[in-house]
């Protein structure tokens, strides 16, 4: 049975300077067995209500600004699968989650930056799940739980988000050995929390993780967790690491 798992994305010129998180991904997806499909939650489509990519060939989008012209003409031409979406959508409905499709959305980078790394050949049916994030943590277990059985199908579900993520104190000229303290011990909470399982005191985190707020000033980075957490099993942590200075770039497998 594959793993769920959360992925740190990081940022956008990842795909182009893995870092140590491309070796990471690359021999995660090695030591998996090869899946039918994948389903993701990414960061970056947050929706009101629960969407799902269901395009035969979703395009990549390009969703930031700012960076060099290499990053633009990087693509990623996985393609959809129009049938399995319409079966996820009527599985999240029979658990009281209504979802509807949505051929025309794209393939954002919290999606295509990852798997870029993960499975470069881009020949995985590719399917993209919204984030309702104003429904917080607890709507993301539910959707986790209602997909799980997914992954005894040869569907590897994947959120990816970040485990911190607050743009506005990164340190642009940081190198990997500088660690904010302040992402550090909120990193570090997480990581006892899920090894203790408890899941109550990560539901509630904004109240007792230490400089929660901190690290992530709105919920949406931190939500695709919570997916995983439910999805699959046992917690491992497979890569931890922060690069300039206070984004973590850890990735979580569970099951």
């Amino acid at each position: 049975m594959l793993p769920s798992l959360f992925i740190s994305h990081g940022s956008p010129m990842l795909a182009l300077q893995p870092g140590a998180s491309g070796p990471a991904l690359a021999t995660l997806a090695e030591a998996l067995p090869r899946p039918r499909a994948i389903v993701l939650v990414s960061a970056h489509w947050e929706s009101r209500d629960l969407l799902l990519t269901s395009g035969v060939q979703p395009r990549t989008w390009h969703d930031f600004s700012g960076f060099g012209p290499a990053l633009y003409r990087v693509e990623y031409p996985a393609p959809g699968n129009p049938a399995l979406a319409q079966q996820i959508a009527v599985r999240l409905c029979q658990a009281g989650l209504p979802a509807e499709l949505d051929e025309r959305r794209p393939f954002d980078h919290g999606a295509w930056v990852p798997l870029s790394l993960m499975y470069p050949q881009a020949d995985i049916p590719l399917i993209q799940l919204s984030l309702p994030s104003h429904l917080g943590p607890a709507q993301q277990l539910r959707i986790g739980a209602a997909l799980a059985e997914l992954r005894a199908e040869g569907v590897l579900l994947i959120g990816s988000g970040s485990i911190t993520h607050n743009l506005g104190e990164l340190n642009w000229q940081a190198g990997p050995e500088v660690i904010e303290p302040w992402a550090k011990a909120f990193r570090d909470w997480v990581v006892e929390r899920l090894q203790q399982g408890d899941q109550q005191a990560l539901l509630d985190y904004r109240q007792h993780a230490p400089y929660a707020v901190r690290n992530h000033p709105s919920d949406e980075h931190l939500l695709p967790l919570f997916f995983a957490l439910a999805a699959g099993g046992e917690f491992a942590q497979v890569h931890h690491g922060f690069t300039l200075g206070a984004l973590g770039m850890d990735i979580y497998r569970f099951g």
